[in-house]
């Protein structure tokens, strides 16, 4: 990819990109080919959205595009043109962590910190999807993110506790 003097990308594989992202309008030129993960993070600069596997195992990039569960690491920028894209930063409410957030703390979902923003963006979108009516729907449908620590009955326990606050 051939770069103009002040780092952006010209040439056959340009591409632009106006991506909505945490309420925010982005422009963006870049290289038909950067996910949406790189992307948040190299050219909008929100690192909360983690680089686990980059190939769509482990779940540390999940981010919500129009609302829906998608991994950042399997998802092309230039496919979110015109999209609303929400990452773990983005949740919090005038300054207030959103009540996943702080469901989180309060049940020690985390051990290592790492896994922790895909966790909870897919628990959001767990409950947006109406899929927290039991324990083992909760597994189920957190299945897709992975925690090397083990804190899942945590996790578990923070969905839960969430869901019966009817926050979806």
């Amino acid at each position: 990819m051939d770069r103009d003097d002040g780092g952006t990308p010209t040439g056959p594989t340009a591409t632009e990109a106006a991506l909505t992202v945490n309420g925010i309008a982005h422009h963006l030129r870049l290289d038909a080919r950067v996910t949406l993960l790189d992307a948040l993070r190299d050219e909008i600069g929100l690192v909360g959205t983690k680089k686990g596997c980059d190939q769509g195992a482990c779940g540390a990039c999940t981010v919500l595009v129009d609302g829906r569960r998608v991994l950042s690491c399997l998802t092309l920028a230039a496919q979110c043109d015109g999209r609303e894209v929400t990452t773990v930063e983005g949740l919090a409410d005038g300054g207030r962590p959103h009540p996943m957030q702080e469901a989180f703390v309060r049940h020690d979902a985390f051990q290592c910190g790492f896994c922790t923003p895909g966790q909870i963006m897919s628990a959001v979108a767990l409950l947006r999807e109406r899929r927290a009516a039991s324990d083992d729907e909760i597994r189920e449908f957190m299945s897709g993110n992975l925690c090397r620590c083990g804190a899942y009955p945590n996790i578990v326990a923070a969905i839960r506790e969430v869901a019966g606050q009817g926050v979806g």
